[in-house]
């Protein structure tokens, strides 16, 4: 009997070579300047083929359709975007195989976009033939062997959700799209691409309202109280047990009142505390971290993840789960990290204690589990991804080891029947964050070993005058975990919409920052249409998705209602159209005129801006002819502010980004010192980026 031939469809090419040679030994084929692998295993041709990501997009069905349309269609990608013209070698070699093909199994990757990359491949290329299911969270051999050793069938719930999102971000995408350009560039005062979505509105709210609180915020001054004291032969400063006082004279009359030489030490309390391991990092706490540590946005912690997980290194990132799967080999994983010399001995040790039970979160995900390395020795990494994976080995072995235990010493001081304090922590058994070490913030304050009743020297009491201060501005990561909590987007979908939000100008800064365009657009909204940001309807729709993916909700009923909403919000846009044009025309001049201004001049105080001419760019003071300076500006690329000044010459630092290559920060003045040793090269090695590129280059 002769075997069956049978199509593997992988979600991108580096995930086709690992499934092939997990399942025997694979001839590689190239055709159409793209490739494919053919297997033999048990009588069976198997072909393994790869999309490179979405092959199939919606477009309107007829191109001249105004707002609003939902008459959509499923269309290659390659026909829909010209820049997507390089997927059409993918889709050929699918094509060919498909017709072929006896059975066919999608090994894309288990979640809402995998099932609808693979769907879509099936349906408009495959449809009526035998289909199964290839599940996996890492692409090693072993759990690709078994993958497709246990085909499952196909998750039309979790399909269908996946279909859903794609037509609701669609309708909203496209249609208010279109509504706000039409605004624009009929009230004739600017033309931008403009978006607005169901994610997106409640977002940029979300961060308006926090602007608001900044901008209405008024300080109130207060004062503290600082006693400088010796104590064993060591100076601390002890606070006033009143943080805050709000009266200056009350301040001033018990800094007067002080007038002994010595504070007696009145209480001597030890708290001891244990603090248990972290938990296995899911993708929001990662990108967190991230953040935190080395500046890197979501969207590039996602994307070295995802690198890392292509090369098997760790497992599938687009997780809430903080949970290892009981049929995890925990101890062979942790037995070949023990193979790279950084980990043998946080290996060794957690082998020989027998510490094979880890500390785990109650976030779950039926999809995936926590982010753990395979054991997998990486081969080359760049230097972001070294961090990364650094970062989720030594927290996957945190999570297996013991407590640690901190004390915290507070001594209370009294003065002239004054109330002071001193506090300090150390730590009394490193436990897991011997592990976690290089990652922590600790501070060790360790205080001297005295008794209640002995007495310290006064040296000094400083009055100091404070003010309160607004809330802060969220950074990336903070803004992320703070979607979560709402249940604003996905865990796979948040990093792009925060990007989405850089990219049209709607917020700036890496401590985010609400431009004009981005204030003036949300307040359009909320006066003409606020369901648009609205977050009780986009958490709603979020609930709905989750029914659909679980309990197979009705898809139609979902995007019905959705269809409605969305009619309703068009005509309130058409209605207000002049309004909203004339608002948001004359917000994005505001916005394009502050990105022009890239900082203080240093001779005279002035903006600097980017001026463009017909034969070029530079930089130039907006007090000429007063004040001549100016700088050159590289001939291509973007140009972004920082916000920072370069210590040396004092001119603004700028991030220069330039397609196809990584982005680098420098100053503006050609001859400042930072630049000496631009352009040469280092001996012995290739000709390399400048000196500030090499250094900048991670941080951009």
């Amino acid at each position: 009997m002769a075997g069956k031939t049978i199509l593997i469809i992988a979600e991108k090419p580096s995930a086709a070579e690992k499934i092939a040679n997990a399942l025997g030994k694979a001839e590689k084929i190239t055709k159409r300047d793209a490739y494919y692998f053919k297997v033999e295993r048990d009588g069976d041709t198997i072909f393994v083929v790869p999309a490179v990501g979405h092959l199939f997009g919606l477009r309107k069905r007829n191109k001249k359709d105004k707002y609003p349309v939902f008459d959509i269609e499923w269309a290659p990608i390659f026909e829909i975007d010209k820049k997507a013209s390089y997927t059409r070698k993918y889709y050929e070699n699918l094509k060919e195989i498909a017709e072929i093909a006896d059975e066919v199994v999608i090994a894309t990757d288990y979640d809402i976009e995998g099932a609808v990359i693979g769907h879509n491949i099936y349906r408009f290329m495959l449809n009526g033939k035998k289909v199964s299911r290839m599940k996996f969270s890492t692409l090693t051999k072993e759990e690709l062997r078994k993958a497709y050793e246990n085909q499952i069938p196909v998750d039309m719930g979790l399909t269908n959700a996946g279909l859903t999102r794609h037509y609701l971000d669609w309708y909203y995408g496209i249609n208010l799209s279109e509504a706000l350009i039409k605004a624009v560039k009929d009230a004739g005062k600017a033309f931008s691409v403009l978006s607005i979505g169901r994610v997106q509105g409640p977002m940029l709210n979300f961060l308006v309202e926090r602007e608001k609180e900044i901008e209405k915020f008024v300080p109130v001054p207060y004062w503290q109280l600082y006693l400088k004291v010796n104590l064993k032969g060591k100076e601390y400063i002890a606070d006033y047990t009143k943080k805050q006082i709000w009266d200056e004279s009350e301040a001033d009359k018990i800094k007067n009142s002080i007038t002994d030489k010595y504070a007696v030490i009145e209480k001597v309390k030890r708290r001891p505390k244990k603090v248990p391991p972290p938990v296995p990092f899911d993708l929001t706490s990662l990108q967190t971290e991230a953040y935190s540590l080395f500046g890197y946005s979501p969207k590039q912690t996602l994307d070295i993840a995802q690198s890392l997980y292509t090369n098997a290194y760790i497992s599938y990132p687009r997780t809430s789960s903080q949970k290892l799967p009981k049929t995890l080999d925990l101890k062979g994983i942790i037995q070949k990290l023990g193979e790279q010399t950084t980990y043998k001995k946080m290996s060794q040790e957690l082998l020989e204690k027998n510490l094979l039970t880890p500390h785990e979160g109650k976030k779950e995900d039926p999809a995936h589990p926590a982010i753990y390395p395979t054991g997998e020795k990486p081969k080359k990494l760049s230097s972001m991804e070294k961090k990364i994976y650094d970062l989720i080995v030594r927290r996957f072995l945190a999570c297996f080891k013991e407590d640690a235990e901190r004390e915290t010493v507070t001594l209370t001081l009294n003065a002239n029947d004054n109330k002071f304090k001193i506090s300090g922590t150390r730590t009394i058994k490193e436990g897991w964050m011997a592990f976690y070490k290089p990652y922590l913030k600790l501070q060790e304050v360790t205080l001297p070993d005295v008794k209640e009743g002995e007495k310290a020297e006064i040296l000094g009491i400083e009055k100091v005058r404070k003010e309160t201060q607004p809330p802060n501005r969220y950074s990336q990561g903070a803004i992320i975990k703070e979607l979560e909590k709402r249940n604003i987007g996905t865990k796979a979908t948040r990093a792009q919409i925060l990007q989405t939000l850089y990219d049209r100008n709607y917020i700036m800064n890496k401590s985010i920052e609400v431009t004009e365009l981005g204030k003036k657009l949300t307040e359009a909204m909320k006066n003409y249409c606020p369901e648009i940001v609205d977050e009780q309807l986009t958490r709603s729709f979020e609930e709905k998705l989750d029914a659909i993916a679980i309990n197979g909700f009705s898809m139609d009923e979902v995007l019905k209602e959705a269809r409605k909403i969305l009619t309703d919000i068009l005509e309130d846009i058409r209605k207000h159209e002049k309004e909203i044009g004339e608002i948001l025309g004359e917000a994005i001049m505001i916005t394009r005129e502050q990105a022009r201004i890239l900082g203080k001049c240093p001779k005279c105080g002035g903006d600097l801006k980017i001026i463009v001419t017909k034969k070029g760019r530079f930089v130039g003071c907006s007090n000429y002819p007063k004040c001549d300076a100016a700088y050159p500006l590289p001939r291509v690329g973007l140009i972004k502010k920082t916000g920072k000044v370069c210590e040396k010459c004092g001119t603004p630092i700028i991030t220069v980004i330039r397609k196809g290559k990584r982005p680098f920060r420098m100053c503006l003045d050609p001859n400042c010192e930072t630049k000496k040793n631009w352009g040469k090269k280092k001996v012995g090695a290739k000709k390399q980026a400048s000196t500030e590129e090499a250094i900048q280059a991670d941080k951009a």
